[in-house]
């Protein structure tokens, strides 16, 4: 609008001749009609949004979405587990996409820890929806068992591509979680439960570097000594990790004269 005036006013300036001064002086006045133009246009603006309380969802439509997921799958890529997960799938030769439910399964362990059923279930609210089905899951937690080792190995190794690594002293512990069952049930077994449950147990060991960031575990049955559970990881970390020369940390509970 001020472009096509000054354009008018320009072919009247040989006719009347006005001074620089009075351009300016006009072209000022102009922006501020304009400007205050602008503005009552603006607060008189009013946008409905239509609103129907007899209106029911669509059903099977999708109205909410998880985005906190994108942060970790930066640092799942530079561990480089997609490759990972390409190695199983040569391996093993299975159809499903093991590396989306990996990936899906850590994010939702980390933003919302629950059972793998409510894990899928979360997963179907991330912004890429899944492209398997829950069997899918179930089937894949069979090699992802069988493959453990390997799998922290190269977790360990990658990890490297992130930073050094803390790992001339380690820590040890131990500490074991509890079934909702009454009978024993492969290496879910009775033990002396962290919680004071009757329930039969798994117990787990855990290394981790002088930064207090995982280094390896294991699991072992609930009703075994968890004093014997160190040695076998020690060789494990050993072999597959490396890690030639360290001093470990545990409590009193894992002296012995052995260890």
């Amino acid at each position: 609008m001020i472009i096509r005036k000054l354009g008018t006013l320009n072919q009247l300036l040989p006719e009347h001749g006005p001074t620089r001064d009075d351009v300016i002086a006009w072209a000022k006045n102009e922006v501020a009609l304009e400007t205050e133009k602008y503005k009552r246009e603006k607060e008189a603006l009013t946008v409905l949004i239509p609103f129907r309380a007899d209106r029911q969802i669509t059903h099977d439509k999708q109205v909410f979405y998880r985005g906190g997921y994108l942060f970790l799958q930066s640092l799942y890529y530079q561990l480089q587990m997609d490759k990972i997960c390409r190695k199983l799938k040569r391996k093993y030769k299975f159809k499903f996409d093991i590396n989306a439910i990996l990936s899906d399964l850590i994010y939702a362990r980390i933003l919302e820890p629950s059972s793998k059923r409510s894990s899928f279930k979360t997963a179907s609210e991330f912004l890429e929806s899944p492209s398997y089905e829950l069997h899918d899951i179930y089937r894949a937690l069979d090699v992802l068992g069988n493959e453990c080792d390997m799998i922290q190995s190269d977790i360990y190794k990658n990890s490297h591509f992130l930073g050094s690594r803390n790992d001339k002293i380690l820590y040890y512990d131990c500490t074991n979680y509890y079934f909702e069952i009454e009978q024993e049930d492969g290496s879910k077994k009775y033990g002396k439960s962290k919680e004071h449950r009757p329930n039969p147990i798994m117990q787990t060991g855990l290394f981790m570097d002088g930064d207090g960031i995982p280094l390896a575990f294991s699991l072992f049955p609930g009703n075994a000594n968890e004093q014997t559970s160190l040695k076998p990881l020690e060789k494990k970390v050993l072999q597959d990790f490396g890690c030639q020369k360290f001093i470990y940390c545990s409590d009193a509970g894992l002296a012995s004269e052995d260890i």
